[in-house]
């Protein structure tokens, strides 16, 4: 992960200053509007939102900003206007505060990246500078354009996953607006048919809920021969078990046909999961109940606890 990915990762889980950029850290393509195209699909207002039956719309909708060295794209404290995307430039982000109030250098794109989205979402005034440090080109999309894609298809995206979450029995443990805090933090992932989702051994990165499809849970016993211990379908969840532990994957995950996922990443799990630890811890003690009916030993869990 870059330093300017780093930092805005930093600043959205603190709730503090947040810097307003959305780098990808890809260089961009000859196109610009693929550019443009590709940076859209990774605004993360709930993380990532699917945009892409509306990227046309918003392609119509951006302008071309030129810029020389030395140019403001956008000063902290200011009201939003626009949104933009880096087509080739150097720019540097600077923010001041009550506490140190000489603007400091947090951040720098060069060729590529995004910026100036939060102002639109959350009608918030600019949380930072962007500085132009050479000649460039943006792409901009307007204040009033922004909302309405983008926050229309983010309200798509949570009553999508707020009905699949009323499905998850252990959920019915969090309050309404904790299920909506949950589904904002989802990310959509597909696999294939007999594509591996989690391995056991390997270090967790977060959880996943099903929506379609069905995944095989096996763990390796003997000679690391795999045994079928378990089936989850939709409403339920898999890649729990290692972050309330917080040990490696106690079992493997697979495809049994074409699966659709909603993923939530471990940061987003420990803020957000707490009422259900409880259930979640009587889950390994079933867990475990069911591995002993298995292989007839506790032995194979004493790693995983």
């Amino acid at each position: 992960m870059s330093a300017n990915a780093e930092l805005a990762d930093q600043n959205k889980k603190n709730c503090s200053i947040v810097i307003e950029i959305g780098c990808m850290g890809v260089s961009p393509p000859f196109f610009p509007p693929m550019f443009v195209h590709l940076i859209l699909l990774d605004i993360s207002l709930y993380h990532r939102i699917a945009i892409q039956d509306q990227v046309q719309d918003v392609l119509d909708a951006m302008f071309e900003k030129t810029v020389d060295s030395g140019d403001y794209v956008i000063r902290q404290g200011d009201d939003g206007d626009n949104f933009y995307v880096i087509d080739r430039g150097a720019f540097h982000i600077y923010v001041a505060s009550d506490a140190e109030p000489t603007k400091r250098l947090v951040g720098q794109y060069e060729d590529s990246g995004s910026f100036g989205e939060l102002a639109l979402m959350y009608n918030m005034p600019r949380a930072a500078t962007v500085q132009a440090m050479s000649h460039g080109s943006l792409w901009a999309m307007d204040r009033t354009t922004f909302r309405r894609i983008i926050l229309k298809t983010a309200c798509k995206k949570r009553k999508m996953y707020e009905t699949l979450l009323e499905t998850v029995p252990m959920l019915r443990a969090l309050t309404s607006y904790e299920r909506m805090n949950v589904a904002d933090a989802l990310n959509p992932r597909t696999f294939e048919d007999g594509e591996c989702i989690i391995r056991q051994g390997d270090a967790a990165d977060g959880m996943y809920f099903v929506e379609t499809g069905t995944v095989r849970i096996a763990v390796a016993g003997e000679n690391d021969v795999e045994v079928e211990v378990s089936r989850v379908t939709k409403g339920g969840y898999v890649g729990e078990l290692a972050l309330v532990t917080h040990r490696p994957r106690a079992a493997s995950a697979y495809c049994v046909g074409p699966v659709r996922l909603a993923f939530l990443d471990v940061q987003a799990f420990e803020r957000l999961m707490g009422p259900c630890m409880n259930i979640m811890k009587r889950n390994i003690d079933d867990y475990e109940d069911q591995l002993i009916r298995i292989f007839g030993s506790r032995f194979n869990m004493s790693d995983f606890r």
